[in-house]
């Protein structure tokens, strides 16, 4: 099937390894003009190269609004413009509330949430003039079922769940759609560190195969799909809504 993506333009933040990574080569595939960020040039260098074709490797830190902004700004600068963003940052350390300090919270949320505020105050008025533009977030479960020790990730990816339903509402018919997608357990660096041995005692996803829903959502065919929260953890969520 013809996603219709041949030709357009896409940004991927934090697409070094892992969830980020998997979106880019599956974008890619369809024919998408890709931009992709990370914080080390050898590692982002790497990841480019093994997606291939016309990828375009940016060193970039998306911790905060700034920065998420900054990624934007040279990504549609360095493809001429960009129809796509996909937002995704690293999550913040692990901890439970009695020993996350406070101080701890505005980093968490400037990592999970201002960072995806930023990303699409920067995109998003360009795709609204333009008339078609796609922008999906990358998330977590731990916004339907928040997981144990990890408050810090759980508090703000919520606060940004939050913002991108909102602003779907707003953009609704300008062409541009807003949704979310919500992984489970994938293998990849993140899960390993937080979970080691436990992984094999866990039904885990493959990034491949995760890079596909989101490439789904920048379809033409899911041009009515918008303000949308999609789980992708195989079955791990289990609440009836």
């Amino acid at each position: 099937m013809d996603v219709g993506l041949r030709g357009k333009r896409a940004a991927v933040a934090a697409a070094s390894a892992g969830l980020g990574l998997a979106t880019a080569r599956a974008l890619a595939a369809e024919g998408a003009s890709v931009a992709i960020c990370g914080r080390d040039r050898a590692r982002i260098d790497e990841a480019a190269a093994s997606i291939g074709g016309d990828c375009v490797p940016l060193v970039a830190d998306v911790s905060d609004a700034a920065g998420g902004g900054a990624f934007v700004a040279a990504a549609a600068d360095a493809l001429g413009g960009l129809d796509i963003l996909v937002t995704n940052a690293g999550g913040p350390p692990a901890g439970n509330f009695a020993e996350t300090d406070v101080d701890a919270y505005p980093a968490a949320l400037g990592l999970n949430l201002l960072s995806v505020v930023g990303m699409c105050k920067a995109a998003a008025p360009a795709m609204q003039s333009a008339g078609w533009g796609r922008i999906v977030a990358i998330t977590s479960l731990a916004v339907r079922q928040p997981y144990a020790h990890l408050i810090l990730s759980n508090t703000a990816r919520a606060g940004a769940t939050g913002f991108l339903k909102t602003m779907a509402r707003e953009l609704a018919g300008s062409g541009v759609t807003v949704n979310s997608v919500q992984p489970g357990l994938h293998r990849t660096d993140r899960v390993k560190a937080l979970y080691g041995d436990r992984m094999d005692d866990a039904p885990m996803g493959d990034p491949d195969d995760f890079g596909h829903i989101v490439t789904f959502l920048c379809s033409d065919q899911a041009k009515f799909v918008t303000g949308a929260q999609i789980h992708v953890d195989g079955g791990a969520y289990q609440a009836l809504l």
